[in-house]
């Protein structure tokens, strides 16, 4: 047999039984107060004034004779659909949306939602990361949804703390430099 079509490997690295750690089950929806309420002010913006407006271009465009050759009406009926499409996804996401507030673990030195994280990887490269929601998340601002793989390994971890991020290629080792959570407000109270 050829030995493409087999398990094993020229080379032990070590690293066989290092694995990321399991997401938990459950279909939570981990978002913060930020969050929540941006898909919140899309969703009724959606409801309120950009769906009304569709709706009354596609009834003009309809009341004008042929529809199988009218663009404005063509148009209007896609692009309500599509909004009907986001109206149904921001509804069940909101629905399942678990509200955590970072700011409960101010002062605290372990890894958890909401945490802004400086580590530095086995090249020295030093990169700083918030653990943000799923639908949150915006890599450009340096934010990780909680289950992307980095988060994932950063959870429950300290400062000073040496882990092993997996990745498809290889594994890195990281070190947690700092861990900051934003202050909180007067209106947060600790649960």
């Amino acid at each position: 047999m050829s030995k493409a079509f087999t398990k094993e490997s020229d080379e032990d690295n070590g690293d066989d039984d290092l694995q990321l750690p399991a997401i938990a089950q459950g279909g939570k929806n981990y978002i913060t107060p930020q969050g929540y309420a941006a898909l919140r002010s899309e969703l009724l913006s959606l409801m309120d004034e950009e769906r009304p407006k569709v709706v009354e271009i596609v009834h003009w465009a309809a009341s004008n004779g042929d529809r199988s050759e009218n663009g404005d009406y063509l148009y209007g009926k896609k692009r309500l659909r599509e909004i009907d499409r986001r109206i149904r996804f921001l509804t069940q996401r909101l629905e399942i949306a678990e509200i955590t507030e970072p700011s409960v673990h101010f002062g605290n030195d372990q890894i958890f939602f909401g945490a802004t994280v400086t580590y530095v990887d086995d090249s020295g490269a030093e990169r700083t990361v918030t653990i943000k929601g799923i639908d949150e998340a915006n890599s450009a601002l340096g934010e990780v949804s909680w289950v992307s793989p980095i988060a994932r390994t950063l959870l429950k971890a300290r400062e000073g703390d040496e882990l092993k991020l997996v990745m498809p290629e290889r594994v890195a080792t990281i070190e947690v430099l700092k861990v900051r959570y934003p202050q909180p407000s007067a209106t947060v109270k600790p649960t």
